[in-house]
């Protein structure tokens, strides 16, 4: 199978080590994973902003780079919506034949989940003693389903915290509010910046009376807004993603 890692926009930017990280963990389990050169941006900002055709040009070049690909792994649950949502309308708007990328494109740890399997991902032995508070981005929670949200009856499931329950050590904070919005929601934070805030202290203020020292999440975009809040409040509390925390091994171990 081949497989193509999409690395967001801001990731590349501000957290090349995510990447890094997601890889190593990809190439460990033995997946033929490639990172295309010609990888550009989704999309998603200008089209959530409103500027949706606009964004088309943007989305059928992420088509034409990742069409030919059997699996479309993608670090980050609000880009893999968007992507599964838009792109097989990109590319025949654009004239481009890779019909079903859209149907090809899966979030990270659903692919680890559901794809690679459990058992697979504990051979990593990974090991990340610590006390960690889960976020499940909304996107990766209601638009993927990455894990039940608290408003559905229905019975509950949490892949992202599966995959964590694989690696020593590492203990869950159990927050009030488990499945609440960080308040980051890309263009919302720019255009509502004060309540954008307080919802991410009111997630800061969740985990840290559950006692949590790092928070984990499916996103880096809603880690990079919590950071910001922790380290202007400060808070001492340090942000993983998920393939950061798969990636870790015990000293003294060959990664």
């Amino acid at each position: 199978m081949k497989i193509a890692l999409f690395v967001p926009c801001y990731i590349d930017q501000f957290y090349p080590h995510v990447a890094v990280a997601a890889l190593r963990v990809l190439e460990r389990l033995g997946v033929d994973v490639a990172i295309p050169a010609g990888a550009v941006c989704c999309g998603q900002p200008p089209s959530n902003a409103g500027f949706a055709r606009e964004s088309m040009p943007v989305m059928a070049r992420f088509v034409e780079t990742f069409g030919p690909y059997e699996r479309v792994v993608v670090l980050s649950g609000s880009c893999a919506a968007h992507i599964r949502a838009h792109a097989d309308d990109a590319g025949s708007s654009s004239g481009i034949h890779c019909a079903g990328t859209a149907s090809r494109t899966v979030e990270f740890c659903a692919f680890l989940h559901d794809e690679v399997g459990l058992p697979a991902v504990a051979s990593l032995g990974a090991s990340f003693p610590r006390r960690v508070g889960l976020h499940v981005g909304c996107h990766a929670l209601r638009g993927l389903g990455l894990a039940r949200p608290s408003e559905i009856q229905a019975p509950p499931f949490n892949k992202v915290r599966a995959l964590l329950q694989t690696v020593r050590g590492l203990e869950f904070a159990e927050p009030a509010r488990a499945d609440e919005c960080c308040g980051f929601g890309g263009t919302f934070a720019v255009a509502e910046p004060d309540v954008s805030a307080k919802m991410g202290r009111d997630r800061l203020r969740d985990y840290g009376s559950h006692q949590a020292s790092v928070i984990v999440s499916t996103d880096v975009s809603c880690l990079m807004h919590l950071d910001g809040l922790a380290r202007r409040d400060g808070v001492a509390m340090s942000m993983r993603h998920v393939a950061e925390v798969l990636a870790s091994v015990p000293p003294g171990t060959a990664p």
